[in-house]
């Protein structure tokens, strides 16, 4: 059983009891991520991720990690684009004193001078790692290449200069900014009833009062066709093709969902098949789509040699080109009806995956989305859907990203024909 429920001060409850099970999983939710930093700012949403970590007027940062240990649980964090998450499973009877310490984590930290020093270096060595990801960090080169300046095409861990230019203050102003009680979600799974649930986040959240002003003012996010590069010295060519989605809640998002399961989602899709299997020329080939507020991306990543990096886009071409210029079949639709299905609903036997889920349609959309609804979307689907959602997102061209030894072959000529198609 589903619930919400919103306190006087704002702050939204989602939660679903679990009775079959004797843990629970708890996220607490903030509508914040590098989509709400200015420039100057960027990587703070991820700074104050690993700070809200480092102490607070009652523990250290030695002291919270004991804490969770002790209880036998798990707990975590990560920052998006559009939200920042801290989250935790513990047995069910430490629900409570999960729940305190995160919101004491929240609500309490110090930000400690020489905790954020520390810190500090521990963010730039995540950064250089990623750097050192090229699959990664193709990821970074297309939404820069996509968006622009626009905040979706800003890296989430930020850049080295406002790193070490943050200070106690910066990050006190932030949290006032941002992190209020109007713009957090409590999301519970698991073994805990639902009025125990709103109790306890009454009881530690309750003293928190709204912001005197309204949620910042989203812009919509321009889409560049561009070509985007940073030449490595590495073995492979690492590129990611992208083109506009649709945005979280569309009802296109069920046509999209199917179409990328045919194309790049699975083993058995097109991509993978036509590129790996057939002709050997990747190990990771693959298709996916995000949605945000108000914005949407349809990429296709692949991994290659230099040798073969032509042909291989020039392959990208035809297989993307298949989907819009012929229907697929009634028993390729309905295979990918059940593989789509079937990995939704194997997702949610876990708590936590149903947390999460309960918690971003409810910053996302502002509601509850039954699975009924959402089967009865995909359900729903026939062949010339996904055909007309391929000739609108497929038929256009792409933005490009690529990171590798680009000189080594003829990539200028490679790009101008997936942009210009």
């Amino acid at each position: 059983m589903t619930y919400r429920t919103t306190l006087r001060n704002g702050i939204r409850v989602v939660g679903e009891e679990m009775s079959s099970i004797r843990s629970v999983s708890l996220g607490i939710w903030v509508e914040t991520g590098s989509r709400y930093e200015a420039q100057s700012e960027n990587g703070i949403s991820h700074f104050l991720e690993h700070m809200f970590f480092k102490g607070t007027s009652r523990h250290s940062a030695k002291e919270l990690a004991h804490l969770f240990d002790d209880l036998g649980g798990q707990v975590n964090a990560f920052t998006a684009k559009e939200f920042t998450c801290f989250y935790a499973r513990v047995l069910d009877e430490h629900f409570s004193i999960a729940l305190e310490t995160l919101a004491e984590m929240l609500t309490d930290s110090r930000f400690a001078p020489e905790e954020m020093e520390k810190e500090k270096r521990v963010v730039i060595e995540e950064i250089r790692m990623y750097e050192d990801t090229p699959d990664e960090l193709v990821m970074d080169l297309i939404a820069r290449g996509v968006y622009g300046e626009h905040p979706l095409g800003y890296t989430i861990l930020g850049r080295d200069e406002n790193l070490l230019r943050f200070s106690r203050e910066d990050l006190v102003r932030y949290v006032n900014r941002h992190y209020r009680p109007e713009r957090m979600v409590v999301s519970v799974a698991g073994h805990v009833p639902e009025d125990v649930v709103i109790r306890e986040v009454e009881r530690v959240f309750g003293g928190l009062t709204k912001g005197a002003d309204g949620a910042p003012a989203l812009v919509p996010p321009p889409f560049h066709k561009t070509v985007t590069t940073e030449e490595k010295d590495i073995e492979q060519v690492h590129i990611c093709l992208a083109a506009p989605g649709y945005p979280a809640g569309s009802r296109e998002l069920y046509p999209l969902l199917l179409l990328n399961n045919v194309l790049g989602g699975t083993q058995s899709s097109r991509l993978f098949q036509e590129i790996r299997e057939e002709r050997g020329m990747a190990y990771s080939v693959y298709s996916f789509h995000t949605g945000f507020r108000d914005a949407g991306m349809f990429g296709i990543y692949v991994g290659t040699s230099p040798e073969t990096a032509e042909e291989v886009l020039a392959l990208v071409q035809q297989v993307t080109a298949r989907m819009w210029q012929e229907p697929i079949s009634r028993d390729q639709l309905e295979k990918a009806k059940r593989q789509v299905k079937g990995a939704l609903m194997l997702g949610l036997e876990s708590s936590g995956s149903r947390m999460s889920r309960l918690a971003k349609n409810e910053i996302l959309l502002g509601r509850e989305v039954p699975l009924e609804e959402t089967l009865a979307g995909i359900d729903a689907v026939a062949p010339a859907d996904i055909q007309r959602v391929a000739e609108d997102v497929l038929s256009h061209g792409f933005a490009l990203a690529a990171v590798g030894p680009l000189a080594e072959f003829a990539f200028d000529r490679a790009a101008k024909v997936c942009v210009s198609s």
